[in-house]
């Protein structure tokens, strides 16, 4: 006899509505203005909530952008393993799932910049820096997984390569020196690093 599902209780039902709605203003006002021109009282007032309510949520303005960015990345990543899938070429395929993160992260750049900073240099205690650290792990093995698939590749040596070229992709998205770069710029970047490691 399975159990009946639990249901949610109304304290946890408002919690994640104000998580919800603090997520929507603090994604739509970092896309519009950026992380530098948005204040933590203006995310507050676009969701409808006090301040004092907001920083139970996120503490700074670092932990807003990593939440706002976070399910973007998620989805990004969900993107590009599904193209994966269909690239028979491995290059191809570690490069369709970088493409979707790398376009995701380019959207507003100071804010993919400043999200990629607060996720190394943060606490990594810090719950919403915790999911953005477990989504760039997640990446790795969706990127190991592909080099798996190549016969050419030993399996052992699979866990390292896609390190490196995570590595690759997060630094030639956060370099000053790229600032200035079109996603088509970094992509060529990556794939021009990745190439070297990977068989041909």
């Amino acid at each position: 006899m399975s159990a009946a599902p639990q249901r949610v209780g109304r304290r946890e039902r408002n919690k994640q509505e104000k998580l919800d709605r603090i997520t929507a203003a603090a994604r739509e006002l970092f896309a519009e203005h950026g992380i530098d021109e948005v204040t933590t009282q203006q995310i507050a007032d676009k969701a409808d909530i006090g301040t004092g309510t907001l920083f139970l949520y996120a503490k700074t303005k670092g932990d807003l952008l990593l939440l706002a960015q976070n399910a973007t990345y998620a989805d990004a990543l969900a993107k590009g393993k599904v193209a994966a899938e269909a690239a028979p070429d491995t290059l191809d395929a570690v490069m369709a799932i970088v493409r979707p993160v790398v376009e995701c992260n380019r959207k507003q750049i100071d804010n993919g910049r400043t999200y990629l900073r607060e996720m190394v240099f943060g606490d990594p205690e810090e719950p919403h820096r915790r999911d953005a650290l477990r989504l760039a792990l997640q990446t790795e093995e969706a990127i190991g997984a592909v080099l798996q698939r190549d016969p050419r590749i030993e399996p052992s040596a699979a866990p390292a390569l896609a390190h490196i070229v995570s590595a690759i992709m997060f630094l030639s998205m956060a370099a000053t020196v790229n600032a200035g770069s079109t996603v088509d710029d970094i992509l060529r970047e990556i794939s021009d690093q990745a190439r070297v490691l990977l068989p041909r």
